[in-house]
């Protein structure tokens, strides 16, 4: 289980796991992991809701389409380390750009800050913001054998009339993003939550807590053989 510093509140029984169940250093990315299967059970179950559950329309449905268009699946021995190398890449390629990529299990959420990503108010991607999209789209590429989620969030400034559509627009100019630089739509799936999920322990109540709200995630989840 990996985590970056913006969850480490949030995530606070991790450390005690740490203590009593041991953790090793990952040697590629310097960060402590929880080293058993019960440790990562009880973080798991610290910072439920934070992954967004099953992913939109179903997993086996759109497992079968996307197997059915020629994308294959991988064995669930492999998965691990499937993940392992998106991971190490997908850092690698938002480095210094405000996106953080974090991960539970075998699943991966990267979060872009709309600052950084759309102008105010606006569902057009910035331009300064295409190059590390691209570098996203290269990786998500070289790796079809996941399905991708793409979230849309706001904070509840001006009311659900604008929020929702506005999280709808964003995340589907994400998805096409995505889908022009090479990554097959039929894994792509999209949705717009408004301000219905704001970050764990984060209750906009600050300026800075709604601005950490307004985000577009992008969820890694493995196709693996026996889902098909």
């Amino acid at each position: 289980m990996r985590m970056s510093n913006r969850l480490c509140g949030t995530f606070a029984a991790a450390a005690l796991l740490c203590t009593t169940a041991g953790c090793v250093t990952n040697p590629e990315t310097g960060e402590r992991q929880v080293s058993t299967k019960g440790a990562i059970g009880g973080v798991l179950g610290a910072v439920a809701g934070y992954f967004a559950g099953d992913v939109i329309g179903g997993k086996r449905d759109r497992t079968e389409r996307i197997v059915g268009a020629g994308i294959g699946a991988v064995a669930g021995g492999a998965i691990g380390t499937y993940m392992d190398r998106q991971e190490k890449k997908l850092r690698e390629d938002t480095a210094g750009t405000g996106v953080e990529v974090d991960r539970q299990g075998n699943e991966l959420l990267l979060t872009m800050p709309s600052g950084i990503t759309f102008p105010v108010n606006s569902a057009q991607i910035q331009p300064q913001f295409h190059s590390t999209l691209d570098q996203v789209a290269q990786t998500l590429s070289s790796y079809p054998s996941t399905l991708i989620d793409v979230y849309g969030h706001t904070d509840p400034s001006g009311g659900d009339a604008i929020n929702i559509p506005l999280s709808q627009q964003r995340a589907q100019s994400v998805a096409s993003y995505l889908g022009q630089r090479g990554v097959q739509m039929q894994r792509i799936a999209t949705q717009g939550f408004g301000s219905s999920r704001p970050l764990p322990g984060n209750y906009n109540a600050t300026e800075a807590e709604r601005a950490a709200n307004r985000r577009v995630e992008i969820r890694i989840v493995p196709l693996e053989q026996d889902a098909a």
